[in-house]
């Protein structure tokens, strides 16, 4: 399989990541570890998480996505085969949120430990935190790189003009530059990132790296009804996509999923992968079975007239 750079961290990866959001919530601690082995032993080697992973679940505090990683890399032994990503930023409770350097050195020594390493591949902020400068978030991140803590860092949920003024940021005082970029992207979700954030990305090398990459299962094309909407935690978030638009985007993913004997989760993904900028896109499972449709997307070269046949569909 091909492997493509963060940015320019020089760091690589096969172009899938595996989402632990569902570590501590709809997968438990086996079951995360019998996924977490099927990745590594079909050849992927990239999970995201954060620290606030899954704080919404009933009777969790966060923290729990990144103890099930580290309990699991700890068992495995396999930490030098694994690129991890993780977050900052969100509450974590009482004045425990933010970027600042503050917080920030405290977060990364609580995830260092839940994830029993000593060092962070790609630290990521995971919200823009207009309270604190840049300047002072990238300068404590440059000292995390200096110090071998972290190897390099990114952002998630940033603008366009955000992410344009922290690049600039960076460059003007030789600090630790964002080599990534998390934004929500799929085959629905369209609009905001390519007009917002893909000529900041594309311009200035920052790799994409896209969440809610399958808009919350409704382009497994499980979800066609509000009768369906029941068969999922997520289905609630779903129904917004349920319209005429979103109709003709199953449409055109089940179309190719046959012609290519495939799965319209998979094919989602596959076109994510062909779009410029886009290093990897994340997304979760929480079977082997449903880890291995999605993991396929990477062998699945889509032609020019199944991406045009997408593109038309998903047209906003």
């Amino acid at each position: 399989m091909e492997k493509r750079e963060l940015g320019r961290s020089g760091i690589k990866v096969h172009p899938f990541c595996f989402g632990g959001n569902v570590f501590g919530w709809t997968a438990d601690e086996k079951t995360s570890f019998e996924l977490l082995d099927e990745l590594v032993d079909t050849g992927f080697d990239f999970i995201d998480t954060a620290d606030v992973y899954s704080a919404w679940a009933p009777g969790n505090k966060g923290g729990e996505s990144e103890t099930i990683i580290g309990n699991w890399l700890k068992r495995s032994g396999k930490r030098d085969k694994m690129i991890i990503a993780t977050k900052v930023g969100k509450p974590m409770g009482p004045g425990k949120k933010g970027l600042s350097k503050t917080y920030i050195t405290r977060a990364v020594e609580d995830s260092l430990k839940r994830l029993q390493t000593d060092y962070i591949d790609l630290y990521q902020s995971h919200d823009d935190d207009k309270e604190t400068p840049l300047a002072e978030t990238l300068d404590t991140f440059t000292n995390l790189i200096t110090q071998g803590k972290v190897r390099a860092v990114g952002a998630s949920n940033y603008s366009g003009a955000r992410l344009a003024e922290a690049v600039e940021v960076s460059r003007a005082n030789g600090l630790a530059q964002y080599q990534t970029l998390q934004p929500e992207y799929n085959l629905y979700s369209r609009e905001g990132y390519e007009k917002d954030l893909e000529p900041v990305c594309v311009k200035n090398n920052i790799g994409v790296i896209t969440y809610y990459s399958l808009a919350s299962g409704f382009l497994t094309c499980k979800y066609r009804s509000g009768a369906d909407l029941a068969k999922s935690q997520r289905g609630g978030g779903i129904k917004k996509f349920m319209n005429e638009r979103g109709m003709r985007i199953l449409d055109a993913l089940d179309k190719v999923a046959g012609e290519y004997n495939s799965t319209p989760a998979a094919i989602a993904l596959a076109w994510l992968i062909k779009r410029p900028g886009v290093v990897a896109p994340i997304a979760s499972a929480t079977s082997i079975e449903q880890l291995k449709q999605i993991t396929a997307a990477v062998t699945t070269g889509l032609s020019d007239d199944a991406i045009k046949l997408l593109d038309t569909a998903s047209c906003y």
